[in-house]
């Protein structure tokens, strides 16, 4: 076993810094180190915060953590920030409003840049993700940047999905039309003591109401009457003891991040989630689906990156062949693909010449 892996697997703090720097940068053994934890994950409830710039997310994570630690549980928190397309840099500044919890050996903060990466996560969050499930964390929070309307990575990534909103997030329309609500397990409406928190909690009923009627009308039922809704709300579960089978409905909770407010009530719904999730079949179906999702962007990356080892030379010359108008870009993609299936093992050093693709 890699040496690094080992201090991990010990919940030495410092080495497990190290472990996500190298995982981050994807540099040295970085790949050897995750292969030799992977054995060791899959124990962590992995918990994602998402929702619009300003809406407390980093306040409603801090709050979060404090629950959990009174609950005796290690948590670690990936909190993710912008990348400047200008400069590159990042600020990195979440952890800012998490300072409580540094001196506690029970918690570890991690801040990453997106580095480009879309979908409100970095390309390195997950891999990162699984190396604080091996130190030995209970509940891994990864917190998004501020997103809009449409990124999702989240999704695949955690089991349970945080959307924070908050009052003024839009009229009806602007509530309806925006994909990041539909992603969501647990809702959490922040800053409730502003006007307008009944109002933003109605849209979100409303929503989710709807989204179950066109779901059903569809052939493809999630859940979403009346009546689960209401039995969601008031923490209903099935006459057995356990909780309810079928579809999973998104939970709504009222918070006040920055007078912790609500945020007990709030654990209680992402609870619920969570036995839905491990106690159900629907549940199961869910985790299969997401680990199917997972191995596919796994599976994408790694085609990706070997191959712009491979095809090296010809990916800028078939670039330039573009830019000059000798080629149009989907013939040259087909011509790459093919020549980085039938050529880059057999070219010296794994690299397929310019010519394969000409």
């Amino acid at each position: 076993m890699h040496p690094l892996a080992e201090k991990v697997l010990a919940r030495d703090m410092r080495a497990t810094a190290r472990a996500c720097r190298l995982v981050d940068d994807r540099a040295g053994d970085h790949a050897a180190i995750l292969k030799d934890l992977f054995p060791h994950t899959g124990r962590a409830w992995v918990l994602g915060v998402t929702g619009n710039p300003g809406a407390g997310k980093s306040t409603l994570t801090d709050r979060l953590i404090g629950v959990f630690r009174k609950q005796g549980r290690r948590v670690a928190v990936v909190a993710v920030d912008p990348t400047s397309p200008f400069t590159g840099g990042a600020i990195l500044g979440d952890r800012i409003r998490m300072q409580a919890h540094f001196g506690d050996p029970d918690v570890f903060i991690r801040s990453l840049a997106t580095r480009g990466a879309l979908g409100g996560l970095s390309r390195s969050a997950a891999d990162i993700a699984r190396v604080l499930d091996a130190w030995g964390a209970d509940v891994v929070l990864v917190e998004t940047v501020g997103v809009g309307q449409d990124e999702l990575e989240i999704t695949r990534m955690a089991h349970t999905t945080l959307v924070v909103a908050a009052p003024g997030m839009g009229d009806e329309v602007q509530a309806i039309k925006a994909g990041i609500l539909e992603c969501a397990d647990v809702f959490a409406v922040n800053k409730a003591d502003r006007d307008g928190a009944d109002a933003a909690v109605r849209d979100l009923e409303l929503m989710i109401a709807l989204g179950g009627e066109v779901a059903q009308a569809s052939g493809r039922a999630r859940g979403h009457s009346a009546a689960a809704l209401h039995a969601r709300a008031a923490g209903a579960a099935d006459p057995s003891g356990g909780p309810l089978e079928g579809p999973w409905v998104p939970a709504i909770a009222r918070t006040v991040a920055t007078r912790n407010e609500g945020v007990t009530a709030l654990v209680g719904r992402l609870e619920g989630h969570r036995a839905w999730l491990f106690g159900t079949e629907a549940g199961a179906a869910r985790r299969e689906e997401r680990l199917r999702e997972a191995m596919h962007v796994q599976l994408r990356d790694a085609l990706t990156d070997a191959a712009v080892v491979a095809l090296g030379p010809a990916l800028e010359a078939a670039v330039h062949a573009v830019a000059r108008r000798e080629v149009d870009p989907y013939t040259a993609s087909e011509r790459l693909v093919e020549a980085f299936r039938t050529g880059a093992a057999a070219a010296p050093g794994g690299a397929v010449t310019p010519g394969d693709v000409a």
